[in-house]
């Protein structure tokens, strides 16, 4: 298979589970901006180097610096064939950017209603260790199974901060969804069903 995915849904909709349930099935590489920022602070990339400038400062690392980091990222030999994009683009620029230097063949755009994301993100208790996810409405007591650690709620899975999030999701990231729907290029799926119905419709929509 070559094909070039971006995947797009708000926090709490399960874009996580799906890119690996994907990169399983597809054997494509799953790109997430945060692991490639991370990879290259950690190695002192020179463009590593000068998203940590603005990291330090509390400061949005410009739309320049994370394409070049992403596009970096893509000229290597395992997306030659394809990839998952995750959390890139994140606004109009930068998909307007990428359109420059790739042509992405389809943007999966995975909708939850806002109610739901809040049960989901809010229920959500999540292992200090090895970072595994648990819901507390079938988990009942607060140590992972996979490795006996204690499991936390997180600040950003509080309320008031999620309602933040998918207000900033709406209006930076909705437009991406209309600029690739104009092409063509966007399929939309139900994430309201269980992860195996998400990703059976996600599967249908990249084999069409």
């Amino acid at each position: 298979m070559n094909t070039k995915i971006i995947l797009i849904g708000a926090p709490g909709a399960g874009k996580g589970t799906q890119a690996k349930l994907i990169q399983e099935k597809y054997n494509l590489p799953h790109i997430s901006t945060g692991d490639i920022f991370r990879m290259n602070i950690r190695e002192k990339t020179p463009v590593g180097l000068k998203a940590l400038e603005y990291i330090e400062k509390g400061q949005l690392v410009p739309d320049e610096v994370t394409l070049e980091i992403v596009a970096q990222r893509l000229k290597e030999a395992d997306c030659q064939k394809g990839y998952i994009l995750d959390g890139f683009p994140r606004t109009l620029p930068q998909a307007e950017a990428l359109s420059k230097i790739e042509n992405i063949d389809i943007v999966v755009d995975i909708t939850v209603d806002n109610a739901k994301l809040i049960d989901r993100l809010t229920g959500r208790r999540v292992c200090v260790k090895c970072g595994e996810s648990y819901h507390i409405s079938t988990k009942k007591d607060n140590i992972c199974d996979k490795c006996g650690d204690t499991l936390i709620h997180r600040d950003d899975d509080r309320e008031e901060v999620i309602k933040n999030r998918l207000e900033v999701f709406e209006a930076s990231t909705r437009p991406i969804v209309n600029y690739y729907d104009k092409m063509g290029k966007v399929a939309s799926v139900d994430g309201m069903q269980d992860i195996d119905g998400v990703f059976k419709s996600i599967c249908e929509a990249i084999e069409k």
